[in-house]
């Protein structure tokens, strides 16, 4: 178990970044730019140093006024061509690519953090989505083990509220495993919209880019709901629970019962991203950038635009599922059309 409250980062990462570095610095030298040294540099690395399984996951100890709170990480998945077959309009991807190797970043690697909210104030405990569930892979379904330590200590029985944003698998898999009900004690909210559209005669997946199996995902989730439907509390848009603590907030797009959330305690704030953006650089450069996995691309970019505008100009704490663990940070004008992720911080003084 990695406990990251105040640790210093492991020898290993250390040592990579050195490694990194020298590397970045040796081709610098040669004259390439410092986004392409950087790129160049991690495919060097890649080649040079066996990758390291990270079996256990990473915890991150914060607070939101009288809320406890950490940041699980359930773990990871990289697309290797993220860029050029994931990501639209097709007519921009090269862009895309420009800006990801300006910002030192690979240009066509997208990695998808998987990062789950876990809350806890006197006798209530909240879960914001579940991730994939306890699955038998190397790079994800980490949750429980980190919820079972000694670090957070909290037991699936002890959870009272859980929160589900949306319904695919990474977000609903860790709530129900063959006809079980994880976290029994838990309310789950969800908006009403959400469950009308996966339960609806037929889901229309015709504004989609998807290319899975959008049949056996419909199968899958409608299970989850029929397991889940003893502890199911319907919402709409602006409901809260808690006395006020945490506001359930409509973000369609990403699917037609997409929520975020905003948690409030002692003055302070913080709003939950949910799937508003799946990479810390590019819906942020261009919230019109989106993600083949949207249901309605047009409704996401509405989304993205109408909150990343009040983030920039309010500069509320904000917390992103999908993006660089432990996925808090501010949301700021990029000085151009688009937006900037700015990560906070780590904090040692909690």
């Amino acid at each position: 178990m990695k406990v990251i409250p105040a640790m210093e980062p492991s020898a290993t990462s250390r040592s990579r970044r050195s490694f990194l570095a020298g590397f970045g610095a040796a081709f610098a030298t040669l004259g390439l730019s410092p986004a392409l040294a950087a790129a160049d540099a991690a495919k060097a690395a890649e080649k040079a140093l066996p990758r390291k399984k990270i079996t256990d996951p990473y915890v991150y100890k914060f607070s939101i006024g009288k809320f406890e709170a950490w940041s699980i990480s359930d773990g990871w998945g990289t697309f290797k061509e993220g860029v050029t077959k994931k990501m639209w309009p097709p007519a921009e991807r090269a862009q895309m690519q420009e800006v990801m190797r300006s910002r030192g970043e690979r240009p066509d690697d997208m990695t998808l953090y998987i990062n789950i909210l876990l809350l806890r104030k006197d006798k209530e405990v909240i879960l914001v989505d579940a991730g994939f569930g306890n699955v038998e892979r190397d790079t994800w379904g980490w949750l429980g083990q980190a919820m079972a330590s000694p670090e957070v200590g909290i037991r699936p029985e002890e959870v009272t509220h859980a929160l589900l944003s949306h319904s695919h698998i990474d977000h609903i898999g860790g709530f129900a495993k063959e006809g079980r009900i994880i976290f029994p004690n838990a309310a789950l909210h969800v908006l009403k919209a959400e469950v009308d559209f996966w339960r609806g005669k037929e889901p229309d997946f015709t504004k989609s880019h998807r290319t899975d199996n959008i049949p056996q995902m419909i199968k899958n989730v409608r299970n989850s709901f029929d397991t889940l439907q003893p502890n199911l509390v319907l919402h709409k848009d602006g409901d809260q629970i808690l006395d006020g603590a945490i506001t359930i907030l409509a973000a369609p797009g990403h699917t037609d019962g997409h929520a975020i959330y905003r948690i409030k305690s002692e003055g302070q704030s913080l709003l939950h991203l949910s799937d508003l953006a799946h990479n810390h650089v590019l819906m942020f450069e261009d919230p019109a950038w989106f993600i083949d996995f949207d249901h309605d691309p047009e409704a996401a970019i509405a989304s993205r635009r109408k909150w990343f505008a009040e983030l920039s100009a309010t500069r509320e704490r904000a917390y992103g599922f999908h993006l660089p663990w432990p996925g808090l940070g501010v949301v700021a004008s990029n000085g151009r059309k688009g937006y900037q992720w700015l990560p906070e911080a780590w904090r040692w003084d909690f």
